[in-house]
């Protein structure tokens, strides 16, 4: 799937991965049938790729390099093609909570992250933001210029853009579970970077599982909850108004 974005090698921004590779293998079961008979590992990667774009909804959660840190992200995401989403990021010590609704953005951070967010300011500054913040709700308008970057971020368009243009020459591998769904592995080398797919057998060939296995960059993300509801509900309790705050 050469330039499927997953959001999440993708994190703090969409990373696009793609599907291609030459590893040979295939698990044949004597009294099973063979999934996607005849097909080669490219034409399996189509029909992920055009079953996953065209679903209205999904869940992914994984760890992914932190470029700027050099640590990993952990995130567990659901989103949808309403741009409605729920999400909860961890970096490092700290977590961030985000919830986007309508045209509303609710954002919840603990004290470590913001004291990570916040290294090199004035101590009083930092403790000023932290007091103010730190463990509560806050709200703010997606229209605005400062969340256009976190709205897109709940995009599932755009987060699987480019996923439509597929040039794959993907290898076969063997068949396995992910989470107890039957599935095929692909595996891919796209210049110095290799990747292993897993992609959905029973049902709608789905993509279940993306592992960036490169020196160096190594991750994974898992994709389920297909177009299931997205828990995005406006939170209970006091919310900090961030326009009003200015």
């Amino acid at each position: 799937m050469r330039r499927t974005t997953l959001a999440a090698l993708c994190l703090a921004a969409t990373t696009a991965v793609g599907l291609t590779g030459c590893l040979p293998g295939q698990d044949k079961a004597d009294s099973k049938p063979e999934p996607f008979a005849g097909l080669t590992g490219g034409e399996i990667a189509d029909r992920a790729v055009e079953a996953t774009t065209a679903a209205s909804s999904l869940r992914v959660t994984g760890d992914v390099p932190d470029d700027e840190t050099g640590g990993t992200i952990h995130l567990d995401m659901a989103l949808n093609k309403r741009n409605e989403c729920a999400s909860t990021m961890r970096m490092g010590e700290g977590k961030a909570d985000l919830i986007k609704t309508g045209d509303t953005i609710y954002m919840r951070y603990d004290e470590a992250f913001l004291r990570a967010q916040s290294e090199g300011e004035a101590e009083a500054d930092v403790d000023a933001v932290v007091d103010m913040l730190a463990g509560k709700w806050t709200k703010t308008s997606a229209t605005g210029e400062d969340a256009k970057d976190i709205a897109s971020f709940c995009d599932l368009d755009t987060m699987l853009g480019g996923a439509e243009d597929v040039n794959s020459d993907a290898a076969r591998g063997k068949t396995t579970t992910v989470d107890g769904t039957p599935a095929i592995i692909l595996r891919e080398k796209d210049g110095k970077d290799r990747y292993t797919v897993y992609v959905a057998t029973k049902g709608k060939p789905y993509l279940l599982r993306v592992d960036s296995t490169s020196a160096g960059d190594r991750g994974t993300l898992t994709f389920s909850d297909y177009d299931e509801p997205v828990p995005a509900q406006k939170p209970s309790g006091e919310i900090l108004d961030i326009d009003k705050l200015g």
